[in-house]
């Protein structure tokens, strides 16, 4: 079981903080560490200030060179396809074809608030935004009787993996039609997993990759009260982690993304050296 890693960067105390030199630095780190992948995720109106997740694998493909750069998961209803599409395949272009693409349909009902989106119609606005999507890559009309040209090197588009918990629907046309399954370790439960896992290997998927799974082995602020939600989080004693991280790979999944919210990389590495 690989263990990549996820980031996810807020605003500093400091004045004099220049963010883009503190994502490019922490990026190199992960890479220097022999880490195989940096994911970002992707929310707009949920009362935190974030960052567009194209635009920060965009940087992060300019101060890196080897590492897979992944979105767990973008949500495909809150952007028009085509345009959607365009920015995609510039960041797959840009990272010479690093990108590896997690979509969904959208969890939180306030990023659909935000922008006026009807929350319940996410889920036909995703399969509509995949199909234009993919048609987009492939240089073929859009529904607008346009197309898009293709950039070298990337027709077809980048590899998708689809994020879902426990649809039966969803994570079959993972396994049948896409390059993978993504769900995430902030809101499943070990159930959700377990049953997730089941329809997945049943339907002949081969690509499992939990994402988002949150990783503090010092009690630090703010840990103990995401540990009562998220079951899977690696919070705790070194003894409980590498528990869980075992429990996951028998569990059957490929690559598990850790995350730090404290920003602390070595929590990342030990938690990794424990499997």
């Amino acid at each position: 079981m690989r263990i990549g890693t996820m980031i996810r960067f807020t605003p500093s105390d400091d004045p004099h903080d220049r963010l883009l030199d503190r994502v490019a630095d922490y990026a190199r780190r992960i890479e220097a560490s022999g880490f195989p992948g940096i994911w970002v995720g992707d929310s707009l109106g949920r009362g935190r200030p974030t960052l567009d997740p194209l635009v920060e694998l965009a940087a992060l493909a300019a101060v890196t060179s080897k590492v897979e750069l992944g979105i767990g998961v973008l949500q495909l209803p809150l952007r028009h396809p085509i345009e959607l599409a365009h920015r995609v395949q510039s960041v797959q272009a840009l990272s010479g074809n690093r990108l590896v693409l997690g979509v969904g349909s959208g969890s939180t009902k306030d990023d659909f608030d935000l922008l006026g989106y009807d929350y319940d119609k996410r889920f036909g606005m995703l399969r509509t935004s995949l199909d234009i999507m993919r048609r987009t890559w492939r240089g073929e009309p859009t529904n607008t009787g346009g197309t898009l040209s293709t950039w070298p090197g990337c027709a077809g588009g980048p590899p998708i993996l689809i994020g879902a918990w426990r649809s039966h629907r969803w994570i079959t046309l993972a396994a049948k039609d896409y390059q993978g399954w993504t769900p995430s370790g902030r809101y499943s439960s070990w159930d959700d997993l377990e049953a997730g896992m089941r329809i997945y290997r049943e339907a002949g998927g081969t690509n499992a990759v939990l994402a988002n799974c949150a990783v503090d082995l010092a009690d630090r602020p703010g840990s103990a009260e995401l540990a009562k939600v998220a079951e899977p989080a690696l919070i705790g004693t070194p003894d409980e982690v590498r528990g869980k991280l075992r429990r996951m790979q028998q569990m059957g999944f490929d690559e598990v993304l850790l995350v730090s919210h404290h920003g602390m990389l070595e929590d990342i590495e030990r938690a990794r050296d424990l499997l």
